[in-house]
């Protein structure tokens, strides 16, 4: 499904890391000054906010909308549990390394399948091979162990193996791993959508046959955008397990491809930012209506229904547009 052409605000690199410095300090001293809880569930977010830029990419973009990067999340993260469970391997790096090259491979796969059609074809395509992986990883229960999943034991990071207490090497050693990795990868999406590539995506996705007149491969663009998209979604979910310590077919589904959905337009599509903040506040959302009541999902539905309706444009959107009105204001007063 292609969404309409998007004015995206194109910000300087200089101004970008002017509003990203004091995030990445909050981010940085937050481990020391919070709980051991919250500090995991931020690295929750985190992860997942690296699987909702992938998603982004192909969405905003590219104009491509999919319902089956659960599958490329769930590449991810059964790479890394057949990696310590057939390979004996407890590296994290390696499972990094696994989990890209297993997620670009299948996300190639399925690209040269799905981005020959467009609009709901193109949707519907997605969702029918991550329902594929979805029930072979239920079939296949000798191999994935079925509903009751594989195992990931904490890993060892840069070679050093961490101590007894696990839930302080996650909330520590292992959150500055997962912001390391997030930072790069928002920093090779940024390079990636401002490069003369991310330009011709932009291009497909506003007129695919003007684009093709000026000499944009469309087939081979959209190809690589896919490609990509699945192997950021792919090492969000290398960097899920250890956090998790299980991984199961449910991460398959098309279920969790919704949520990945829903993470992208609750934090506002239209921006860079966006999915990244409605990661985060997603999975904190999430959490609490879990503890908070059985009736989780109902709950859940009824805030995020909510939000979205109140904020069309997401909630980094929302602030955007404040932000213009004060400034606005300002001007007029001045």
């Amino acid at each position: 499904m292609s969404v309409s052409p998007l004015a995206l605000a194109a910000r300087s690199p200089r101004r970008t890391l002017l509003y990203a410095l004091p995030v990445i300090a909050v981010l940085l001293v937050l481990p020391w000054v919070a709980d051991q809880y919250s500090t995991i569930l931020l690295a929750y977010g985190l992860v997942m906010a690296i699987a909702a830029l992938g998603f982004n990419l192909l969405l905003v973009y590219t104009g491509l909308l999919s319902f089956g990067h659960s599958a490329y999340f769930g590449v991810g993260a059964y790479a890394v549990a057949m990696m310590v469970k057939y390979l004996k391997v407890s590296s994290m790096e390696l499972f990094v390394v696994g989990a890209i090259v297993a997620s670009a491979a299948v996300s190639a796969l399925f690209g040269f399948v799905c981005v020959r059609y467009t609009r709901i074809f193109f949707s519907i395509l997605t969702l029918a091979l991550s329902q594929v992986l979805w029930s072979l990883a239920f079939k296949f229960f000798w191999i994935t162990g079925g509903t009751d999943g594989l195992r990931v034991p904490t890993p060892s990071l840069l070679g050093v193996t961490p101590g007894g207490d696990k839930i302080a090497f996650l909330a520590r050693g292992y959150y500055y791993y997962v912001l390391v990795l997030f930072l790069a990868c928002a920093a090779v999406m940024w390079v990636i959508v401002n490069s003369p590539f991310g330009k011709a995506l932009q291009a497909i996705r506003d007129n695919e046959t003007r684009a093709s007149f000026v000499g944009v491969q469309i087939w081979r663009c959209r190809w690589v955008a896919f490609v990509v998209s699945g192997v950021f979604t792919g090492l969000a979910g290398a960097l899920w397990v250890p956090l998790n310590g299980l991984t199961t077919p449910d991460i398959l589904h098309w279920q969790f491809s919704g949520e990945i959905v829903f993470m992208t337009v609750l934090g506002g599509f239209r921006t860079f930012a966006g999915p990244i903040v409605g990661a985060v506040v997603f999975n904190y959302l999430k959490t609490y209506a879990v503890g908070y009541t059985v009736y989780w999902q109902l709950l859940l539905g009824v805030i995020l229904v909510t939000l979205v309706l109140s904020l069309p444009t997401g909630i980094v959107g929302m602030v955007e547009r404040l932000t213009e009105r004060v400034r606005r204001r300002r001007a007029t007063a001045s």
